[in-house]
């Protein structure tokens, strides 16, 4: 996303011409000038609203779903549920930042994003946000089903209205936070099905656990600025032991809660392999790094590790995919 500065307004009048100086702000909405940005910048800004590298993740967790789930549908139907539910997961962080914006403007991670930086106004990430959200409902109830529709609402309110106000209050926040973070894959799932069944339920709780030791690794190395904006986390709320403590537990338990996916009969062994390898190296580093001696340092390490768990979560799904493919031929 561009990096700009917020400039402060300045006016000079001349002949016949209404200038400004180069320190103008650029989104100064008394002069309307948010329009007379180039096209392309911004553009460039709502599409960081949606934060579009969560928004890859997500797509891709739920395109799993549907690879998962029994049954078959339609290419086009799968273009509509990941079109749909790109819409919802861009909703949701654009409205998140709409909420978030003083605290944006605190935190040296986030004071350039467009909002806290000024090139958008609040009116117009609304708009944005809210179209979005509408847009994702309006195609997944006709075009995908309804369970998929209000499981993708239920996330964008559970999102915007429920863990974004509670950052700000609690450290549990984030634990609920995991809850519509989790929600794409299982949207893949009733996307196929159009029922919520025990192999999606499986899917979303392994995300659910992955993602709290992936955030309580970013709270721990982030922790001062996180602290600067008043989020409550759980190293700056109850201390960095406790928060390594969760993210320990979370990390143990995501190897067996992701082999539970063997005895419902979704996949065979050749998915344990990888995705085993990859949750007992996450929680290895974890083991290591994550300690009192580890620090900052080893907080960022653990991070890193928490990021190769998806990939061979996939890897895991595709393996199995070849191998059923093997056996049928």
């Amino acid at each position: 996303m561009a990096r700009r500065g917020m400039w402060e307004p300045k006016v000079l009048w001349e002949p016949k011409v209404l200038m400004r100086s180069p320190a103008a702000s650029s989104t100064d909405t008394r002069f309307g000038v948010e329009g007379a940005r180039p096209l392309m910048a911004r553009l460039s800004d709502y599409v960081a609203l949606t934060k579009p590298n969560i928004v890859v993740m997500c797509l891709t967790m739920t395109a799993a779903g549907m690879w998962l789930a029994p049954g078959s549908i339609s290419g086009l139907t799968v273009a509509w549920t990941l079109l749909g539910t790109a819409l919802a997961i861009g909703a949701a962080n654009a409205l998140n930042m709409l909420l978030e914006r003083d605290i944006d403007a605190k935190m040296s991670r986030t004071k350039t994003r467009p909002l806290p930086a000024g090139r958008l106004s609040p009116r117009a990430a609304a708009i944005f946000g809210g179209a979005c959200g509408v847009a994702s409902i309006a195609i997944l109830w006709p075009l995908v089903n309804v369970a998929t529709a209000l499981l993708a609402a239920f996330a964008m309110v559970s999102y915007i209205w429920v863990y974004t106000p509670l950052k700000r209050r609690t450290p549990w926040a984030m634990h609920i936070g995991t809850i519509p973070g989790a929600m794409p894959p299982l949207l893949g799932w009733t996307a196929v099905t159009a029922s919520i069944e025990a192999p999606g339920v499986a899917l979303f709780a392994i995300l659910v656990l992955w993602q709290v030791p992936h955030f309580i690794a970013i709270a721990i190395y982030r922790k001062a600025d996180y602290a600067r904006g008043g989020v409550k986390v759980l190293p700056v709320v109850r201390g960095e032991r406790v928060a390594r403590r969760h993210a320990l537990i979370a990390a143990a338990l995501l190897v067996p809660a992701s082999l539970a996916l063997l005895p419902l009969g979704v996949v065979g062994w050749a998915y344990a392999i990888p995705v085993v390898a990859g949750g007992l190296f996450f929680l290895g580093v974890g083991l290591w790094r994550m300690t009192a001696q580890g620090g900052l340092k080893g907080a960022r390490q653990f991070f890193f590790a928490s990021l190769i768990f998806l990939p061979a979560l996939g890897v895991g799904l595709m393996a199995n995919l070849l191998a059923q493919a093997l056996g049928a031929s």
